[in-house]
């Protein structure tokens, strides 16, 4: 299992938030991470048995350390990102670290976002990391911006 899993919580795969996250992910790691698209796992993620997330899950399960990113929706974190989550067992992400990246059309926005997903990541028992909010307007400076995180937040 890799040391860090990327999830992108994006109904969309290949979003300018799956990008950042993997940006993140690698920047923390060293090298290239592994990324979950909670949208590419489709109707898999409601039917019972599926093997696209079965693998999705166990990926997150022997991680230590997840990068969880989301754009904000109606203000929160997005319903493809709380459904994957919500096959985790209770306190699945104990003695994981989890770096929450969250990005939204403006900052207050996204600090919104980052709050809930942190308490949902929380819940599920992980060690979150400070986040990493982003508004749009900077997304296409997504790799200078990772870097810049893993460089002042290198335990994550």
């Amino acid at each position: 299992m890799s040391r860090i899993v990327v999830v992108s919580g994006n109904p969309r795969a290949g979003s300018r938030t799956s990008a950042l996250a993997g940006a993140v992910g690698d920047a923390l790691a060293g090298e290239p991470t592994p990324l979950i698209e909670a949208g590419a796992l489709g109707p898999g993620l409601l039917t019972p048995g599926d093997e696209a997330t079965a693998a999705a899950l166990e990926a997150i399960k022997g991680a230590e350390v997840l990068v969880i990113a989301t754009p904000t929706y109606k203000g929160s974190y997005t319903g493809v990102l709380k459904v994957l989550l919500d096959h985790l067992p209770a306190r699945a992400l104990a003695g994981k670290r989890a770096v929450p990246v969250v990005t939204a059309g403006v900052a207050p926005q996204a600090a919104a976002a980052e709050a809930l997903l942190r308490r949902l990541l929380t819940e599920l028992g992980a060690d979150v990391a400070p986040g990493l909010p982003v508004i749009e307007a900077d997304l296409p400076d997504a790799a200078a911006i990772a870097e810049k995180y893993a460089a002042g937040h290198p335990a994550a």
